[in-house]
């Protein structure tokens, strides 16, 4: 049973119907809790064993001195899990669901919604190619809003000619496009997914010629724009006869790189150009404008903290929205209401004058039935952002969000209950020409324009941590504001997951490594958000914050039982111990959990291995290499890191390979070294153990009395290991991994059960 919020309530005299409804699933919650309770008896059950044990010698144990550090290291190991899931709680103890009624929305404001600026960010056009770019720009331009209120801007931070030559084929092919979307009811609205995806397209016209006829038409436009940019980006530079026509193009005449050229800034689209500016019927288009911000090598540039920056002041001088949406380059729209949903929780009378941004979750388009690399974040954004926003709000994740433009320039909240005038807003276009708009705001976009300001520091997004989103909105909320989670039925956003074993654990190794650098910085929830944000909200955060810290524990149960097995050291309870009962229940309690809740946001049961298996991928690879990174930073002994943009495309047999769910190796790099060690070491344990078991006397019976979990354990990591063992020795593709791989991790797993078989 659930718990819904009144949607009618009495302010004032008048009676007020609430935008948007909260919903907390009461009985759901009662249950959850009770289990919570009983799992963490359990837990304290096994740190009760332990410490009753630390000092009683086992059965076999060898040399008392090396037994008791593996005792001592095992508990401080179980220690830190029972820990880590205590902080998990606050993301499940506390669920919320926002219910959004745009409808509502409209009757009470009709003409008079605010301005919106949308910022759309990419930095390699070889990675972001910018046909995938202008489709996420054109699904933005194409929002069911009044398109003289939506203003659209690229941050191309490669400064690069294509791109702006693919926007400017953009802003032409929008003029008929964004009215066949309106036409026709279209979703979604970036061309290529429509073109792609949909078989059977929906439309609201009762004349299927009709259709017919304008859909040919415009998906020839389309194919013919897709044609000529992919021409350009095979000639690396944009046709003559364009580049002649627009005067943007001489700009790139004293260009020397992507970390040394001027600002380049073109308003493409906007209402004052009225004979460029309105679509095939004459309707007006949303403003549409590049910028590729000034780069010198001697100034640091924030990477995409720095473009948000830029972007934010450029837009106030240009269109000055009170709104502001930020979505990544492969994030395209998905659904054309999600602009009037975020106005539901803004534009609330009673319930809005706090609310600093809007998250809607990240989605992702092509992802297997079964999800091979976990890359759908699914209980994430299901589950996980539904518990944060019961504390205060969830994460500013960095792309899909709506921002407050007052309060990312640093305003801070005053528990003041003052109805917001969306009408009083001032148009910095009134006097200016579009010229000389152009000339005042490309100074707002150079390298010197920070300095000895409050940018990055108290205004805008936040610079010196590689996750500057999540530091942002953790800055956001210590001013007193909070953020709202909408996750619609429809998704809002779709984007590119990565489709290979590395990319996805090089896109980890950076949020893990930026999360544990808020933790260690100043901005730590831990103390900076101490009496600034709720202990839940507190706990949220450090959960994401600990991510890398994680590794650690989870190396030691992927290696140290497997090789005291092998020894023949057990490590917990007999099967005959009534200790093994909380050990038991935890473990059955906690999987059953998780797999029906992994099967409640609408995964699989193969999908949920899969998400087990790269549970254990990236805290024994990515996480642990993260936190290395970290702590030889915080020790002076390495440098900061770049930016690191994960691929947006692949080869096709890489594809074919991700869509069979045949997990994609390539090429040789220490991560993988490190697993396919791990994996080898793991099944020569499990060899071992089953060949002196089936020699010795008692067999097996007796190794499984003596050391049950043990065994458990180590068949689980060899049954999670399957596709390494594949990828070492049975496939033949390019997929597999490399021979040297092979060999490295089969010398130091055999060097390992050596050298601790040798020990006395």
């Amino acid at each position: 049973m659930r718990k819904k919020s009144n949607g009618k309530m009495q302010r004032g005299d008048q009676s007020y119907v609430a935008l948007f409804e909260t919903d907390r699933p009461k009985g759901k919650l009662f249950i959850y809790r009770l289990f919570t309770v009983s799992l963490f008896a359990g837990i304290f059950s096994i740190w009760v064993y332990r410490c009753s044990h630390l000092f009683i010698k086992q059965e076999h144990d060898g040399d008392n001195v090396s037994s008791g550090l593996v005792w001592l290291t095992l508990f401080a190991a179980e220690v830190w899990f029972g820990f880590y899931w205590l902080l998990t709680q606050a993301l499940r103890w506390n669920l919320l669901f926002r219910h959004p009624y745009n409808h509502r929305l409209s009757v009470r404001y009709g003409h008079s919604l605010p301005r919106v600026d949308v910022f759309v960010c990419t930095a390699d056009p070889e990675i972001e190619p910018p046909l995938m770019v202008i489709n996420t720009v054109l699904s933005v331009m194409a929002y069911d809003y009044p398109t003289e209120k939506l203003s659209v801007y690229l941050s191309d931070d490669a400064a690069s000619e294509i791109t702006f030559y693919a926007l400017l084929e953009a802003s032409s092919f929008a003029k008929h496009w964004l009215p066949f979307c309106k036409r026709f009811n279209v979703e979604p609205r970036s061309p290529s997914a429509y073109f792609h995806s949909l078989s059977n397209p929906t439309y609201s016209s009762d004349d299927d010629s009709v259709w017919s006829k304008e859909f040919a038409a415009i998906k020839k436009l389309y194919k013919d724009m897709e044609r000529r940019i992919e021409d350009a980006t095979k000639l690396g530079e944009a046709p003559r006869d364009v580049r002649s026509k627009h005067k943007g193009f001489t700009q790139w005449d004293s260009y020397s790189s992507q970390r040394d050229h001027d600002t380049i800034l073109h308003i493409l689209l906007h209402r004052k150009d009225a004979q460029n500016s309105k679509d095939v019927e004459g309707s007006v288009m949303p403003t549409l404008v590049y910028l590729a911000r000034e780069k010198r090598p001697q100034c640091p540039h924030h990477f995409k903290a720095g473009a948000m920056n830029s972007l934010i002041r450029v837009s106030s001088k240009i269109s000055n929205g009170t709104i502001i949406l930020n979505v990544d380059c492969d994030m395209y729209s998905n659904n054309s209401e999600s602009v009037r949903d975020a106005l539901c929780f803004f534009m609330d009378e009673e319930k809005g004058h706090d609310i600093a941004y809007v998250q809607f979750p990240q989605n992702f388009v092509g992802v297997t039935k079964n999800d091979l690399y976990g890359s759908d974040l699914r209980v994430i954004a299901e589950m996980e952002f539904h518990g944060a926003d019961g504390y205060g709000g969830p994460l500013y994740i960095g792309s899909g969000c709506f921002h407050r433009r007052d309060v990312l320039c640093g305003q801070k909240f005053s528990d003041r209950r003052k109805v917001n005038d969306w009408k009083s807003q001032d148009d910095p276009f009134m006097e200016a020409s579009l010229q000389k708009q152009e000339q005042d705001s490309e100074a707002l976009a150079s390298c010197t324009h920070e300095q000895n300001s409050l940018w990055g520091t108290e205004m805008g997004l936040l610079y010196g941590c590689a996750v500057e989103d999540v530091i942002t909105g953790l800055s956001i909320k210590s001013k007193g504001w909070r953020s709202v989670y909408c996750n619609p039925k429809r998704k809002a956003f779709l984007g590119v997951a990565p489709n290979t074993l590395g990319q996805t654990l090089v896109q980890h190794k950076r949020w893990s490594e930026g999360q544990l650098q808020i933790l260690v910085s100043k901005y730590s929830p831990a103390w900076y958000g101490f009496g600034k944000i709720s202990l839940g909200l507190q706990m949220v955060y450090c959960c994401y914050n600990l991510w890398s810290s994680n590794s650690l524990a989870t190396l030691y149960f992927s290696l140290v039982p497997s090789l005291c097995l092998f020894k023949g050291i057990p490590l917990f309870p007999k099967m005959s111990s009534r200790w093994l009962i909380p050990y038991a229940s935890v473990i059955v309690g906690e999987t059953t959990y998780s797999l029906l809740e992994f099967l409640s946001c609408g995964g699989t049961v193969r999908g949920w291995w899969n998400e087990q298996r790269m549970w254990l991928y990236k805290r024994t690879s990515s996480y642990f290499f993260a936190f290395m990174d970290t702590t030889l930073k915080l020790l002076g002994f390495a440098s900061d890191s770049g930016f690191i943009i994960t691929a947006k495309v692949a080869e096709q047999e890489v594809s074919q390979r991700y869509r069979e769910e045949v997990m994609e190796f390539g090429a040789s790099s220490p991560m993988f070294t490190l697993l396919a060690t791990l994996a080898m070491l793991n099944l020569f344990c499990f060899i071992g153990v089953s060949v002196e078991a089936l020699m010795s006397e008692g067999g097996i019976i007796r190794v499984l009395e003596k050391m049950v979990l043990q065994v458990i354990l180590c068949v689980v990591l060899v049954l999670i290991n399957l596709p390494i063992y594949g990828g070492l020795f049975f496939r033949k593709d390019k997929g597999r991994l490399p021979s040297s791989v092979a060999i490295k991790s089969t010398i130091f797993a055999l060097s390992a059960c050596v050298l601790i078989k040798a020990l006395h």
